[in-house]
């Protein structure tokens, strides 16, 4: 997939402005995020991916380019760059820049982390609804965690791949169960994410929908806080 592909998906979708996120398989190398960033010009914002002892002027550049927070999926540590003993580092790293760290981890990983969580001088953003057990939901431990940190001030959170967290096809009911749930408690700490190309998922899912369904879940005043304003202020969009 390239730009040129995501610019088509823009149109269908209607949006203009753009996170992109370092893909797992690039590793450490923001090489590709950065060529990206080039070409989308100040409509663009980028999460990289940087081991703890990155020098201070690799900070500067991405910062320069767009970058405005590191992203650690840990969730499979079998394939993981970093680990959750790198959070408290990184978060150090990246304060000073007003970055913040997003954060790919199970429910399970949460809860492990959830002191460590509660004291790091950076923001940081749960991915994919915090990966809540579709079975559990908000009734999980985890849930309460999140919704903390989100009403403290000190977190987000991204409703994005509705169809990793849910034991059914579209509509995805049971991750509308979580997002709903994560509007309730604090709408003005949420941004939504295609998750686009969706490389972890032979079958891909119809972007339109996941956009559709967002709408389902917040109504329309609070669907333009999660498209436009909070974002607004996260990436640091004029």
């Amino acid at each position: 997939m390239t730009l040129a592909d995501y610019r088509l998906l823009q149109r269908r979708l209607g949006t203009s402005r753009a996170v992109l996120v370092q893909a797992k398989h690039h590793g450490t190398d923001p090489a590709a995020l950065l060529d990206a960033l080039a070409q989308l010009g100040p409509d663009g914002r980028g999460i990289a991916v940087l081991p703890p002892g990155t020098p201070d002027e690799e900070f500067r550049r991405l910062n320069d380019a767009g970058v405005r927070g590191l992203r650690l999926s840990l969730w499979n540590p079998a394939d993981a760059p970093l680990s959750l003993a790198d959070l408290a580092p990184l978060a150090a790293r990246v304060a000073p820049l007003g970055w913040h760290l997003q954060l790919h981890l199970t429910a399970a990983q949460i809860l492990e982390a959830a002191d460590v969580l509660a004291t790091l001088p950076c923001p940081v953003v749960f991915d994919h609804m915090a990966r809540l057990p579709p079975e559990d939901g908000p009734e999980h431990p985890a849930f309460a965690v999140v919704a903390r940190l989100l009403q403290s001030g000190r977190a987000w959170a991204k409703l994005s791949g509705a169809y990793l967290n849910t034991r059914s096809g579209p509509p995805y009911p049971e991750a509308g169960r979580i997002a709903r749930a994560f509007i309730a408690e604090a709408p003005e700490r949420l941004v939504w994410g295609s998750d686009w190309p969706h490389v972890t998922e032979p079958h891909k899912p119809d972007d339109a929908l996941l956009l559709d369904l967002l709408a389902e879940w917040a109504g329309p005043r609070l669907t333009d806080r999660i498209l436009v304003d909070n974002p607004a202020t996260l990436y640091g969009f004029a």
